[in-house]
């Protein structure tokens, strides 16, 4: 290790971080790399020129040459190192990178985690001001050195693996080179070598964290030698930027900017504001390599809590049958056929709170006594007999326009623009920075449990905040930033209160699929598609975004669906964590056989699920795939489960196994028990795996394949 402000050296377990430290330009980082593994030469001797680790502008210092991009900032090239410390505790290890701007009275540290022997890190910038300064956007991490070498037109050969979200369509993945994805070829030579100002943005706004983009993506080299993979672990607007300076491509992290959210904050003497966390793992390999790194960074960085560990099977009233309609009628054979199936808890969804139409008037989560002519506690008791545990849908952000909490709240406590409440969608949003809003919620929820034994919520958020709350003065960026840190608090104080409830993250399907959320919760609703065939893809992909172990993927089977639909519905929630649904007291014997047949599969891989990792044999799903894969490996074992399903196009798909190249395999139907006419050959030596589909029908399996 040298300190000697020329170079900089971080080794833990799993990672060795190498930055630039010249007396004469700010840090940077000069590699990223696995512990054990070579660390990279600098783009330039010292790292001068490199890309800088902190880029920070503010309301009077801009940028120079002045564009859309948040690099080349005037304060980001002005910082100087001033110091570094060190600390480990178990298996966390810390480091501090200190950076002063002295003629502006700033200071800026960059704050490194890393945890066991993951090839990761968690990082984020606190700045601190001496005077007056309003910061307008500022960089979690920004590097140009995950790069496979060091050539200028290394940009040429690097992919962006990246995802589109929405509602309905969530997890849409594809992968494409740089230049195809934005980052134009602008003949530099003729224009005396200096870099485009063109960059490629991948962001979202306001509330829904993934509502456009999954806020998890990858950069790899074409020749597979390595690959970055990132994810920005914030509840609210992020960004990521990539774009081309002088010696090839860099990446910036960051949370909300002006530019993009309406976002600033005012510094004055000795306060400090810390940016959004973001997570980088690192791999010598492709983009699946870094996503099994950043797997185990997740793992690493939850808080788990004992009621975790069961990993229950969860049946919910909603997707495909009761749609928000329920009643003590409807719900009681349902839950008799939720017992049968094997299903350890329940979930009663949307509806239960109003007599007839809701969605403008909720707030008050209080039992519809008409819906439940007997009391809710009629259905939460039965649920119990049978085994299970209740839960309830809730949407605790929201209160509707026409429910009189919107009168009797102060309006402080909700979200405003220019002393105007904002409704959106028939809905006012609490601002939980408001004392009142904070013990309004506190009280719903201390009820719900107390009151009907309630030990899991399915936690909803289907409005969008706009850019966020000016209450106070601040910019709306910044008031929404302080709500959503108010939230996570205030998920923590619930969930210490009630140790055994559960709680589901969900926003639309999965427009809030972010790891400031699942750091605490317990599963992600993977999105709201009620097309089994669609939502293939999207079950295959949520583990590049998500754990397996914390994606829920709905398993909606109806009675007198023909027996490859039925298996391709069942197929969709054996490999993550089966959210079942589906009129299960409609269905005849061998239905219900083939229900539980399924929960069975499910349970066996959640025995270990929190061990392996997922792989793709067909790669990212792309939304219109005709044939996607997931598999779950255990590398330890060398065996996989693998879900195959063939939504269209040919009869054969050539699954890519390169844990099994160059051994004999065995392959056994796991769910179901039966191959039903599929098909398999292996060949050894290329590591791929024929499967053929019997049907031209939408079609779906689940493998056990186990290298001999």
């Amino acid at each position: 290790m040298t300190t000697d402000h020329r170079s900089i050296r971080w080794e833990t377990p799993g990672l060795s971080v190498s930055f630039a430290a010249p007396e004469d330009g700010p840090v940077s980082v000069l590699g990223v790399r696995p512990a054990g593994s070579p660390a990279p030469e600098p783009v330039l001797p010292g790292g001068h020129g490199e890309q800088p680790l902190v880029e920070l502008s503010a309301f009077g210092h801009g940028r120079f040459p002045g564009s859309y991009r948040h690099v080349d900032t005037v304060i980001g090239r002005e910082l100087r190192f001033a110091s570094e410390t060190r600390t480990a505790h178990d298996d966390r290890h810390e480091l501090r990178i200190t950076q002063v701007d002295a003629a502006r009275g700033i200071r800026v540290t960059s704050v490194f985690e890393a945890y066991g022997s993951t090839a990761a890190l968690r990082t984020w910038t606190e700045v601190t001001v001496a005077t007056d300064l309003v910061i307008d956007a500022v960089s979690s991490f920004a590097t140009g050195s995950f790069l496979a070498d060091a050539r200028a037109e290394s940009v040429d050969a690097l992919v962006l693996a990246h995802a589109d979200n929405d509602w309905i369509a969530e997890s849409r993945w594809r992968v494409e080179p740089l230049r195809t994805a934005g980052l134009v070829d602008v003949l530099r030579q003729a224009h005396h070598h200096q870099p485009p100002r063109t960059r490629i943005t991948l962001g979202n706004r306001g509330s829904w964290s993934s509502g456009e983009k999954v806020p998890v993506a990858a950069v790899a080299a074409t020749d597979a030698g390595y690959a970055l993979a990132w994810q920005i672990e914030h509840n609210g607007p992020w960004l990521a930027e990539l774009g081309e300076n002088g010696h090839g491509a860099y990446v910036l992290l960051s949370g909300p900017t002006d530019q993009e959210h309406q976002w600033s904050v005012r510094l004055r003497d000795g306060e400090t504001f810390a940016s959004v966390p973001v997570s980088l793992a690192v791999a010598l390999g492709d983009t699946a390599d870094a996503l099994h790194a950043l797997t185990d960074h997740r793992r690493a960085i939850r808080h788990p809590r004992a009621v975790d560990d069961a990993l229950p099977v969860v049946f919910n009233d909603y997707m495909n049958t009761l749609m928000g309609d329920p009643t003590t009628e409807r719900l009681l054979p349902l839950v008799d056929a939720a017992a049968e199936a094997g299903a350890d808890y329940f979930c009663i969804d949307a509806g239960w709170y109003a007599d007839g139409h809701w969605w403008d008037g909720v707030g008050a989560w209080e039992p519809s006594t008409v819906r439940f002519p007997g009391g809710i506690a009629e259905v939460t008791e039965h649920i119990r007999s049978r085994g299970m545990t209740p839960g309830l849908w809730l949407e605790p952000e929201v209160i509707g326009v026409r429910s009189p909490l919107a009168e009797t709240l102060p309006d402080d406590a909700f979200f405003q623009r220019r002393g105007v409440r904002i409704a959106e969608h028939g809905r006012h949003l609490l601002d939980l920075r408001h004392p009142a809003a904070r013990a309004h919620l506190d009280a719903v929820v201390d009820r719900l449990v107390d009151e009907y034994g309630i030990g899991f919520i399915k936690m909803d958020e289907n409005t969008m905040t706009g850019p966020g709350s000016d209450l106070g003065g601040l910019a709306p960026g910044h008031g929404h930033l302080e709500h959503a840190r108010a939230l996570l608090d205030w998920i923590d104080a619930v969930q210490e209160r009630h140790p055994d409830l559960l709680i589901e993250n969900c926003s639309s399907g999965a427009m809030r699929m972010d790891y400031a959320l699942l750091s605490r919760l317990h599963m992600q609703s993977t999105s709201d598609q009620q097309d089994p065939v669609a939502y293939a893809s999207i079950a295959a992909a949520a583990p590049a975004a998500i754990l397996p172990e914390q994606a829920g993927n709905w398993a909606y089977p109806q009675t007198g669906m023909s027996t490859e639909a039925r298996t391709f519905a069942l197929v969709n929630g054996v490999l993550g964590r089966m959210y079942l649904s589906g009129y299960l007291n409609r269905m005849t014997s061998v239905e219900v056989d083939a229900v539980r047949a399924a929960v069975t599969a499910q349970k066996t891989v959640l025995a270990d699920v929190r061990d392996r990792h997922p792989v793709w044999p067909l790669g990212l799903p792309a939304w219109d795939a005709e044939w996607v894969s997931l598999g779950l490996h255990d590398p330890t074992a060398a065996q996989a489960y693998v879900s195959v399903w063939r939504r269209g196009g040919g009869a054969t798909a050539s699954l890519h196994l390169p844990w099994a190249r160059g051994r004999e395999i065995e392959v056994t139907p796991f769910f179901p028990a039966d191959a039903a006419g599929w098909t398999w050959a292996w060949d050894a030596e290329s590591g791929v795996l024929e499967t053929t589909a019997p049907t031209a029908e939408p079609s779906a399996r689940t493998f056990d394949v186990r290298a001999l």
